[in-house]
């Protein structure tokens, strides 16, 4: 019934070589960092002062997004979820309806699902 077999220990031996070295190049091969999908920049921390009680200025924020989105497009990096809406809003608080529409017009585009949203943001803005 029961078969036993004896496994030399040289065996033993090269199993566990090659084992240490198929371990060794796949943890190599996980060096590779991919790159971020979004240039998120100042982006939270613009959106945190945005709902804080000490926020920023409207116009102070706007300018740190316009300067972080020069550096996110030259990165030739992806405006994250977002960002174009959060840029509209911003303009709409300034008065500028038009930077609102285009704004939430390009955030809408970049992200389709985010239409139903744009769409009431839209309709709803009025500016403070």
């Amino acid at each position: 019934m029961g078969h036993h077999y004896k496994v030399s220990p040289r065996l033993l031996s090269g199993a566990a070589s090659v084992a240490s070295i198929v371990l060794v190049l796949s943890g190599c091969a996980n060096t590779v960092k991919e790159p971020p999908l979004y240039g998120w920049r100042n982006y939270e921390k613009n959106l945190d002062a945005h709902f804080r009680s000490d926020k920023s200025s409207p116009d102070d924020q706007l300018s740190s997004m316009l300067d972080d989105r020069q550096q996110i497009e030259a990165a030739s990096q992806a405006l994250p979820p977002g960002y174009r809406a959060h840029l509209g809003l911003l303009y709409g608080r300034r008065g500028d309806l038009e930077g609102l529409r285009q704004n939430i017009e390009a955030e809408k585009q970049q992200f389709p699902e985010s239409s139903g949203f744009m769409d009431f943001l839209l309709r709803n803005f009025k500016s403070k």
